[in-house]
């Protein structure tokens, strides 16, 4: 099943329905929404360049109640590098179901995510830990259940600054181990050419700088700045074989994010 434009409309539709009837039968605790929209110079996912010489527009919004979250998300370029053959610009549009508990400095979260592409929709259930302490240490490890069967695991630190009252600099970074079991959507190369085994490295670093700023009450606008890198060798050659022009391994990339939250 493809979600685009339509279908995003109707599935914000069903969880702002979701939102208003939750907020009437509910006395003690109300749900939370938010929404924000990011304008980035480049679209990177876990590494891999998804965009080139275009800007790219990324709505998402969320909605959750305790302790279940909704989030659609979706992916507009707005000049494709690359002709799909689709007669749209709207690349992808991501549904995340999740449930997340804390148990004191302890942070557990659950969830399953489906990937509607231009290409082979897919499925993930991830499982992400974290603690409450310092640099806020997290390990999330990602399983494709579907098209491109592989697990992704991703580890995470970060730390903020404030700068003042409304402004504050938040500094993060993160590295990943790629297991694949799918030589085709994550191969392994050697001297250029795709072998018959699956990726089987440490992949791809990512480093972040963001601002918030809060506007009011229930604004805020973000600048951001990410670079990302390969972790390995393997990781490189592979990288570079499915960038755009099969020559590039990192990418600096930033935009603004301007966030609503009620």
């Amino acid at each position: 099943m493809k979600i685009r434009g339509i279908h995003l409309i109707i599935l914000i539709g069903f969880f702002m329905l979701i939102f208003g009837s939750a907020n009437l039968c509910a006395e003690e605790e109300s749900p939370t929404a938010s929404a924000d929209v990011a304008v980035l110079s480049k679209y990177i996912w876990r590494g891999y360049e998804l965009s080139r010489d275009s800007i790219v527009i990324q709505p998402s919004m969320t909605i959750s109640y305790k302790g279940f979250s909704g989030n659609l998300w979706g992916n507009l370029d707005t000049d494709k590098y690359v002709d799909t053959g689709e007669d749209h610009d709207w690349t992808e549009t991501d549904l995340t179901l999740s449930y997340g508990k804390e148990f004191g400095m302890l942070s557990v979260e659950g969830g399953y995510i489906y990937y509607a592409l231009d290409g082979d929709d897919t499925q993930e259930i991830y499982l992400s830990l974290g603690l409450d302490t310092l640099l806020s240490p997290s390990l999330t490890i990602y399983r494709d259940i579907d098209n491109f069967p592989s697990w992704y695991f991703l580890l995470g630190i970060s730390h903020g600054f404030e700068i003042s009252e409304k402004v504050s600099l938040e500094l993060s970074g993160s590295i990943s181990y790629l297991l694949s079991d799918d030589e085709d959507g994550y191969p392994e190369i050697d001297n250029g050419v795709p072998t018959c085994d699956g990726f089987e490295n440490f992949h791809d670093g990512v480093i972040s700088a963001s601002l918030p700023i809060t506007v009011s009450k229930y604004f805020t606008i973000t600048p951001s700045l990410s670079y990302t890198f390969p972790l390995s060798n393997d990781a490189s050659d592979e990288i570079e074989y499915l960038s755009f022009r099969g020559n590039d391994d990192s990418f600096l990339y930033g935009g603004v994010t301007v966030s609503m939250a009620f």
